[in-house]
C-alpha cells in the first residue's frame, strides 16, 4: 500500500536529516537537521493517521497522494522490495497486538517528533 510506502519513505529520510546532524557540526547544521527531521516526523504522523482513518477504508489506492509521491522518487523501481506498493489499502490494515500497523507507525514518528523537540531546545 503507498501510505505503508510512504511512512517508510519518511522514516528513511529522518535518519538522513539525523545522519547530516551528526556529520554538520554546530548549532546551525544541528538546528537545520533537526528542523527538517522534525517536520517530517510530524508529516509521517499525518501520513500514517491518513492511512488509517481513511486509506484503509478504501479499495483502492490508486493515484492517491502517498502513490504519487513513492512514484515520483522511482525508490520503487530502484530498490522494489523496500518501496513497492504490492497490496491494496484494505488489505494492507493488519494489527499488532491489536493495535493497527499505521497507529504504532503514528507513535513512532510521534517519539521521533518529542525527541527532536528536546533536541532543538537543546540546541539553542
Amino acid at each position: 500500500m503507498p501510505g505503508c510506502v510512504l511512512q517508510r519513505l519518511i522514516f528513511c529520510a529522518i535518519t538522513l536529516f539525523a545522519l547530516l546532524g551528526l556529520v554538520w557540526r554546530g548549532a546551525a547544521g544541528g538546528r537545520v537537521a533537526g528542523t527538517f527531521a522534525l517536520l517530517l516526523a510530524f508529516a509521517g504522523i499525518a501520513a500514517a493517521l491518513w492511512q488509517q482513518m481513511v486509506a484503509a477504508k478504501s479499495e483502492s489506492c490508486n493515484l492517491t497522494l502517498a502513490d504519487r509521491i513513492v512514484g515520483a522518487t522511482t525508490l520503487d523501481h530502484l530498490l522494489p522490495d523496500v518501496f513497492e506498493a504490492r497490496v491494496s489499502c484494505a488489505d494492507a490494515a493488519v494489527s499488532l497486538l491489536g493495535v493497527p500497523y499505521a497507529y504504532w507507525a503514528a507513535a513512532c514518528f510521534a517519539v521521533c517528533a518529542i525527541a527532536l523537540l528536546r533536541i532543538l531546545r537543546l540546541s539553542t
